[in-house]
C-alpha cells in the first residue's frame, strides 16, 4: 500500500471546501444535520453486528458494495450529527476504487474545520467510521484481486 495522499478525490473535495467555507462552528455543525438529513435510510440487513462501528458512544453502521470495480456505502447513526459525519464520508467516498479510499488519510478533516468543534468522542468516531470503510474497501480489493 502506498503513503496516503493529500490530494482529495473531486467528490470529497467539494465537501470539504464547502465546510471550510462556514464562518462558525454552529455552520458546521448545520451543514451536519443537512448532510444527515440527504443520507437515504438503510436497510435493516445492514444493521448487522458485521457492520457496526466499533469504538463510538452511538450506535453507527456503514454498509458497502462493489459495482464496477468501484465502492459504494450506506450508513446510519443514531445521534444526528454523527449522522452528519457518516453521510459526509458515504458521499464523498462512494463511487470510488478501493485503492483511491485506501490512499486517503483522515486528516482532510482538519480542512473542513470540523475537528475544532467536535468533541474527543466524535472525532475519535469519525476515524472509527472512516477504518471501517477502508477495512470494506481492502475487503473488496481482495476479492477482485
Amino acid at each position: 500500500m502506498t503513503a496516503p495522499s493529500t490530494a482529495l478525490p473531486e467528490s470529497l473535495a467539494k465537501i470539504v471546501q464547502r465546510f471550510a467555507r462556514a464562518s462558525n462552528p454552529k455552520q458546521g455543525y448545520e451543514q451536519l444535520i443537512w448532510f444527515s438529513k440527504r443520507l437515504p435510510a438503510i436497510e435493516d440487513a445492514d444493521r448487522a453486528a458485521e457492520n457496526k462501528v466499533q469504538g463510538c458512544t452511538s450506535q453507527v453502521y456503514v454498509a458497502s458494495s462493489l459495482q464496477e470495480g468501484k465502492v459504494f456505502y450506506r450508513g446510519d447513526s443514531d445521534s444526528q450529527l454523527v449522522k452528519g459525519l457518516v453521510a459526509l464520508l458515504v458521499e464523498g467516498l462512494s463511487g470510488l476504487e478501493p485503492d483511491a479510499i485506501l490512499d486517503l488519510s483522515p486528516d482532510f478533516i482538519q480542512q473542513t474545520k470540523l475537528n475544532a468543534s467536535l468533541t474527543p468522542s466524535r472525532s475519535n468516531g469519525f476515524y472509527n467510521i472512516f477504518k471501517m470503510m477502508q477495512a470494506q474497501a481492502a475487503a473488496w480489493r481482495d476479492q477482485t484481486v
